[in-house]
């Protein structure tokens, strides 16, 4: 909110600015589930990647030290028919 001065009155504008939200922060904090070969074409050529919850970025740390994003643990369970089928790889 700002006042803004006149030679007449004194008057009270308000300003609205956008709220810019970058979300929680929570995708930061996990490892996601992408295709191994995406992941791996990713890292090497630094290019986005898209997981199974949605997140879109471009895979920079390694996936060991988070633990795996329970949206994208959730949909791979859906996905597969057991755990023996490892085709997918974390980021």
């Amino acid at each position: 909110m700002s006042t803004h001065l006149t030679p007449q009155a004194t008057e009270t504008v308000q300003e609205t600015r956008p709220q810019t939200s970058f979300g929680d922060g929570d995708h930061e904090r996990f490892s996601h589930y992408v295709p191994k070969d995406k992941l791996t074409a990713a890292m090497v050529e630094g290019t986005p990647v898209v997981a199974l919850c949605g997140k879109v970025w471009v895979p920079s740390r390694d996936p060991q030290r988070f633990p795996v994003c329970p949206e994208c643990q959730e949909l791979w369970s859906g996905l597969r028919p057991g755990p023996e089928d490892g085709d997918e790889g974390t980021g």
